[in-house]
């Protein structure tokens, strides 16, 4: 009995390493990368580095803990998306559109951010050590 219950237990934790709950949608993924295009996708967690993405159609997607290090979205359509905790280093947001997007303690650590429209956006903890950000609605400093 001690060893059906062990074989079921092993069984059951290999089943949860293989298939992690806050995983991307593997087709959602192939569909950006084919397409350009995946409005309301989740990307939650999706593996994104040095990707180009320059004016893809992101709006109202999950990007929650994405790693888009060194991505190319100038000109990306991010509006409404879920990118907290993303690890945005080094990408390139020039001309990228954030209104209401969700940015909280995102990473956009030597990120270059220029002309980004982020109208609404929830900013909270970001981490902009060395970005370049220019005529963009993101201030660095403390409060008065």
């Amino acid at each position: 009995m001690n060893l059906k219950l062990l074989v079921t237990i092993g069984f059951l934790t290999t089943f949860a390493i293989a298939n992690p709950s806050n995983a991307e949608n593997p087709a959602h993924v192939q569909q950006l990368l084919t397409t350009g295009e995946c409005p309301s996708c989740d990307l939650q967690g999706a593996n994104l580095e040095n990707t180009h993405l320059i004016g893809a159609d992101l709006r109202g997607a999950n990007l929650i803990g994405a790693s888009l290090i060194g991505a190319n979205l100038e000109g990306a359509d991010l509006t409404n998306a879920k990118l907290e905790n993303a690890n945005l280093t080094a990408s390139f947001l020039t001309n990228s559109s954030l209104n209401q997007a969700d940015l909280d303690q995102a990473n956009l650590t030597a990120a270059t951010v220029i002309d980004a429209d982020v109208s609404g956006a929830s900013m909270t903890d970001l981490n902009l050590t060395n970005a370049i950000i220019h005529h963009t609605g993101i201030g660095v400093g403390g409060s008065d």
